[in-house]
């Protein structure tokens, strides 16, 4: 059977264990004809994943994934073979309906007592259960006597309202799949129809990934994720992080990369202590945690600025004298980024980004809530990572940090605003510890999410019009303990190259004033409102847009009575 989609659709729809609409049939994937992709940084691969993964280790619901790839568990990165595609089998397999008279058969070519044939197709509810992963094929009794059965669907998605009859004497069966018991014995299966999210909801991680293996080592032996922190700390006035100053701690993992004794090593860095050559690492009283992770995101910023990085004061320094351009840019731009409460909007016109998919769940969407079920290697102890590798064009925004200290303090955090852009950062990541949410308080991260996660929701709704890119192929990248996020545009589908520079260089003010400024109101209010405040009629987004399932969103945090837009 020969069917096309894009690398894209594959990615998200066709995943091994996930069922999928083909021909009027429904199938079951079993896995891809892939490449084992060498180019990739592994490395990072694995940190994004446990960190992703942290909710399912702290539930117990990993199966051990996560401690697994901590012990060295190696993973294999793949990507499609486009010429041969993917494997499939038909699921269910032993329930065929008749498109005539509703029977249902075992097989698919079995001749149809009611003489007609006009082919069948497969039942499209299955049966899975959140707490192993399993799924299964629904069981259907036949009469006794006629040793046969009908299926009466009642137009909706329950389950529970299908009924199971005899055609021939017209006896009820059942109605809906009854209480089946999972063969894991902790629980009862719950039957939907098989495209629903429950059934099926992948897991992914993105990540900032040069294709050059080489620079990342660069960076990783210059000091990497220390001498990132303290570059985006900063305020990235560097055009990247080749041009930072050295720091104790870089020097110190270079010197150690070369094998030399740490004792060596301690004197080296005393001799060199008081030279101006080298840049001092912020000391940041943060638990390992919030440590590591505000590193890994500000090495996500570094790689991606590495070989692209075009800000508006490079706008500002290509026009000449009375360019029709030369006000937009030093007066138009700027006053539309201060009332928009950004501290800069920047273009990233080579932005390679890795899509890795390393699981699924059944159920729920909350990570942590149900059993996850990484992708397993065949013949090994490993993990297979189903991967699209794509460069592509991207804008990186920064909200501003005194006023987010601001908005902060009106939604009760005690955070001092310092005396420039450097402590203000400083100490918004230090206040993370203090609000942790393990008191009952809010957590700060979790509201910092809320509000660079609405925000950037807001932004490719409007940026889509300007930019003539369908609103599904653009994606984003949140980086909240930065507070910033990247909007870039989809590998595939109705991505238009070149929409995002377009509107970087010739209206990006009327984007923010129309972020700031367009009606925010929702078709859905007052509902919408009263339930957070974010649906599909004003925030939400489709997927591969939003991986966070449109979760942690509202627009009272942008346009409430105290939003950061107001």
């Amino acid at each position: 059977m020969v069917e096309y989609r894009s690398v894209s659709q594959v990615l998200f729809g066709f995943l091994p264990e996930q069922t999928v609409d083909l021909k009027g049939r429904v199938w079951k994937v079993k896995d891809w004809v892939y490449f084992s992709r060498n180019d990739i940084d592994v490395a990072s691969i694995k940190r994004a994943i446990i960190r992703h993964a942290g909710a399912w280790e702290a539930s117990g619901k990993d199966g051990d994934f996560v401690a697994n790839l901590r012990k060295g568990f190696p993973i294999q990165v793949v990507t499609i073979d486009e010429d041969n595609g993917v494997k499939i089998e038909p699921f269910p397999n032993k329930s065929w309906v008749c498109r005539s008279c509703f029977r249902v058969h075992s097989e698919p070519g079995a001749q149809c007592p009611c003489g007609k044939d006009i082919g069948k197709s497969n039942l499209y509810f299955v049966g899975y259960h959140d707490e192993c992963g399993a799924l299964r094929e629904p069981y259907i009794p036949k009469c006794k006597e006629h040793k046969q059965v009908r299926v009466n669907f009642p137009g909706t998605a329950s389950a529970a309202e299908i009924v199971f009859d005899c055609p021939v004497c017209n006896s009820p069966l059942r109605k809906g799949f009854g209480n089946v018991s999972c063969e894991c014995g902790k629980g009862n299966l719950k039957f939907l129809p098989h495209r629903a999210s429950s059934v099926y909801t992948p897991h992914s991680v993105v990540i900032v990934n040069p294709p050059d293996k080489e620079k990342i080592r660069v960076l990783t032996e210059a000091g990497g994720p220390p001498r990132a922190l303290s570059w985006v700390l900063s305020g990235m006035e560097e055009d990247n992080i080749e041009q930072v100053k050295s720091s104790s701690e870089s020097l110190r993992r270079t010197l150690q990369s070369q094998g030399l004794p740490d004792d060596v090593i301690d004197k080296m860095l005393q001799a060199a202590g008081t030279s101006d050559e080298f840049d001092s690492v912020p000391n940041l009283r943060l638990v390992r945690e919030h440590q590591e992770e505000a590193e890994a995101q500000a090495v996500i910023l570094a790689l991606a600025t590495l070989d692209s990085r075009v800000q508006i004061k490079d706008l500002i320094a290509s026009v000449q004298g009375d360019s029709r351009f030369t006000k937009v840019y030093q007066s138009d731009y700027l006053s539309s980024l201060s009332k928009a409460g950004l501290k800069s909007v920047e273009l990233i016109d080579k932005f390679p980004v890795l899509t890795a998919q390393y699981g699924y769940t059944r159920g729920g969407h909350k990570p942590g809530e149900d059993k996850l079920t990484p992708f397993k290697s065949k013949g090994s102890k490993g993990y297979t990572i189903y991967s699209d590798l794509a460069q592509t064009e991207a804008l990186y925004v920064q909200l501003e940090p005194n006023r987010v200290i601001a908005w902060l303090q009106g939604e009760g955090f005690n955070i001092i605003q310092g005396q420039d852009e450097k402590s203000s950062r400083q100490n918004i990541l230090e206040a993370i510890n203090k609000y942790d949410g393990t008191g009952g308080e809010q957590s700060l991260v979790d509201v910092l999410q809320k509000l660079i996660h609405s925000y950037a929701h807001r932004f490719i709704r409007v940026a889509s019009v300007f930019s003539g890119i369908d609103r599904n192929g653009l994606s984003e990248l949140l980086l909240p303990y930065h507070l910033g996020f990247f909007i870039y545009g989809a590998a595939k589908g109705d991505f238009v190259l070149g929409g995002l520079q377009a509107v970087f260089e010739t209206e990006l003010h009327k984007l923010l004033d129309a972020v700031l400024y367009e009606d925010h109101r929702c078709a859905m209010d007052p509902a919408c409102h009263d339930s957070g405040g974010a649906c599909m009629g004003c925030l939400h987004l489709g997927e591969p847009s939003c991986r966070h399932f449109n979760m942690n969103l509202s627009r009272k945090t942008l346009f409430g009575r105290k939003g950061y837009l107001r």
